[in-house]
């Protein structure tokens, strides 16, 4: 069941890699889903091509590093190095479903906008999910 877990978590974050990817090279699927608005209107900011592309940089990175830290890549081994990663990504990923206490996350207050809508149903659980699995994967 854990190894399930682990390869699915996997899939995910590639996927999402793989998502962010199409947005560097200019795709413009699902931009207006993920990006919170002000309540004044607009974006609360507008990324860039290269913080995009470090986002699917650090995806791709956090997929390997739960393998690793499972004993999944033969290349990699699991040591004090991703254990302590996984112990980090998984308090980013709380972090970021606790929120910011305005625009997204469990504590937002803006909650009539399209983003708010994915972030109650879709973003908040995933990060609640993503960071119990890589909290799961550095106590065993």
């Amino acid at each position: 069941m854990e190894l399930i877990l682990i390869y699915f978590t996997v899939l995910i974050l590639v996927l999402i890699s793989i998502l962010h990817l199409y947005w560097v090279f200019g795709g413009k699927w699902g931009v207006k889903a993920v990006i919170p608005k002000k309540t004044a209107g607009g974006y609360t900011f507008t990324p860039k091509w290269f913080e995009t592309l470090i986002v699917a940089i650090g995806l791709i990175s956090m997929s390997f590093i739960l393998l690793a830290q499972n004993n999944l890549v033969s290349f990699l081994p699991s040591n004090s190095f991703t254990k302590w990663s996984s112990i980090l990504i998984a308090v980013i990923f709380f972090l970021r479903a606790i929120g910011d206490f305005k625009y997204f996350g469990i504590t937002k207050k803006v909650k009539h906008t399209r983003f708010s809508n994915y972030d109650t149903k879709l973003y908040t659980p995933l990060c609640i999910y993503l960071g119990l699995i890589f909290m799961i994967s550095w106590v065993y």
